[in-house]
């Protein structure tokens, strides 16, 4: 099951710092080492949502890894 993102986990060792760009646009401002920790954990989560929605379509046919190697060699032809 893909667990949440959620404010109690990797939110609260974050350390944001709230400017204001001279156009007044509003911005945050990460410490790159948090910044590459929430990218992390943004693609696991992904990955883990690929993960489920596979499961999830899963009819339980399997192919041998030498039959798909000789169908696709047939269509590369």
């Amino acid at each position: 099951m893909i667990q949440p993102i959620t404010h109690h986990g990797i939110f609260n060792s974050l350390h944001p710092q709230f400017v204001k760009a001279t156009d007044g646009e509003a911005l945050v401002a990460l410490p790159q080492k948090e910044f590459e920790m929430l990218l992390e954990t943004i693609e696991d989560w992904e990955d883990n949502m690929l993960y489920e929605q596979a499961k999830a379509e899963d009819t339980g046919e399997r192919v041998l890894f030498s039959d798909y190697l000789k169908s696709r060699a047939q269509h590369n032809d």
